[in-house]
């Protein structure tokens, strides 16, 4: 029997097909969004997915990029009633196993998912979250990083909670997997949670759950994170942005292991390995009263320090040999010695997230050939003045200027306007974002923009992960 995972908010959708997929022998889970839908996967790997690309808050073909992401050989079909080429074209360059347009035949519809269920290939450990070659993501030959890579071996054997600390796009979810990889709960679940993209008055019933009428909107008893986590890991980024009254709760479900819904009065069990990341100065905020000394306390057993890629500049261009094979696994591209060159002189503020955008950019403008230096997108470290020094706006918006006149070359001019934009709109959305807890409702309201704008720009930018 396979399991059929149906992400729809339309209800005689989801009744039709899972009235059909029954009779096909399939177990049949319906939901009617993307948020849902992610937390499902969280708790057990569906075979196939049907998702309709318009869905209430998350879109699907924002959620797709999730599933592609973690669980890349699940096939996802796409439905939708208002297609279009574009929306097509991105649905299948982002990995959709195939698109159905509403109103679609019942029979074709269940061709489709029979073929999808053909081409799985045969998965060992099914039930584990985490890909063995997850671990091998995490590269770098530095003695820093070599340093991080024994810590992980030392700990992972150990089910002690560990907190992780280091700067934005340092990889700190791709450490916590690995310490979960090698550790003795390996086959248990590994449930990532992202308190930044996690609306405050809603954080608590992600976490602990809910009964059926607990609240408005509760009309169906709903697992938490913290159950689905039992056997294997929890994985709390960024947690030093949970409010102090969810702190207090917190500390007593890690110290009881006991989960009690909202509703509820008695606690379910849940076994759960507990790491911890943040970019954040925990033992500065305890002082400020910001963050419970107690919990600190409880979170800060074994300590990991991603060292910023700008202390580690030998791992720089293995990193970017590693981004560019990704896109390009033939070999047809090349870095050439000055582009190696000006990799290595940047700074990288943004860490390994930003050195593989950049990477990512030059791969997808040279297309085939020796990569450049004027394939890079021109670096934003000194943009950030902007949001550091506001009163320095028209200094900072000079120095760029200079640097670009200098710099400039027949590839990139007229483009002036279009790389001034990509320098500073990252920065920009990052702050607004961080101001709203990673709502993006609000962040768009907060900026004057459409949400469905911001929501494509952070797509552009590749800053949809987490939030």
């Amino acid at each position: 029997m396979s399991q059929i995972l149906i992400v729809d908010d339309e209800p005689a959708i989801c009744w039709t097909l899972q009235k059909a997929l029954h009779g096909e022998g399939h177990d049949v889970v319906t939901t009617a969004s993307a948020e849902e839908a992610l937390r499902q996967v969280s708790i057990t790997t569906p075979d196939v997915v049907l998702m309709d690309i318009r869905l209430p808050e998350q879109d699907g073909l924002s959620a797709l990029e999730i599933f592609q992401a973690r669980l890349p050989h699940m096939p996802v079909i796409m439905m939708t009633a208002f297609g279009t080429l574009e929306t097509t074209v991105q649905a299948v360059q982002q990995g959709a196993f195939e698109y159905l347009n509403k109103p679609f035949d019942l029979d074709d519809a269940l061709d489709v998912v029979r073929r999808a269920l053909e081409s799985q290939p045969v998965l060992q450990n099914q039930n584990t979250t985490v890909p063995e070659a997850n671990a091998q993501k995490l590269i770098g030959k530095s003695s820093a990083i070599q340093e991080v890579f024994r810590k992980i071996a030392y700990v992972a054997t150990h089910d002690i909670p560990v907190l992780i600390t280091g700067e934005s796009g340092t990889g700190k979810e791709l450490v916590a997997s690995a310490i979960h990889q090698y550790s003795h709960r390996q086959q248990g679940q590994f449930v990532p949670i992202c308190v930044p993209a996690m609306n405050e008055s809603l954080i608590e019933a992600e976490l602990f759950g809910h009964l059926k009428g607990a609240y408005t909107g509760a009309v169906a008893e709903r697992t938490g994170l913290l159950v689905a986590a039992d056997g294997g890991t929890a994985f709390f980024d960024e947690i030093g942005d949970i409010s102090l009254a969810t702190q207090v709760k917190l500390l007593r479900v890690f110290e009881t292991k006991s989960v009690v819904p909202i509703g509820g009065n008695l606690g379910r069990h849940s076994d759960f390995r507990l790491v911890a990341a943040t970019n954040r100065n925990l033992e500065q905020m305890v002082k400020s009263g910001q963050f419970r000394e107690d919990l600190f306390y409880r979170l800060n057993v074994f300590r990991i320090e991603i060292p910023p890629l700008r202390e580690r500049p030998e791992d720089i261009p293995l990193l970017a040999e590693h981004f560019m094979r990704k896109l390009d696994p033939q070999g047809y591209n090349r870095f050439s010695a000055t582009a190696t060159e000006v990799l290595l002189k940047r700074t990288w503020r943004g860490n390994v997230r930003e050195l593989r955008n950049a990477v990512e950019h030059a791969v997808v403008v040279t297309r085939t050939g020796e990569i450049t230096p004027d394939a890079f997108p021109p670096p934003f470290a000194e943009m950030t003045s902007i949001t550091d020094e506001p009163a320095s706006l028209s200094t900072a918006v000079e120095s760029w200027w200079k640097t670009q006149e200098q710099e400039l070359t027949p590839e990139n001019r007229g483009k002036l306007y279009e790389s001034f934009l990509n320098a500073v709109e990252p920065a920009l959305f990052e702050a607004a974002l961080q101001s709203t807890q990673g709502n993006r409702q609000e962040a768009a309201q907060l900026l004057g923009i459409h949400r469905q704008t911001l929501r494509e720009k952070l797509r552009k930018y590749g800053m949809n992960e987490g939030n």
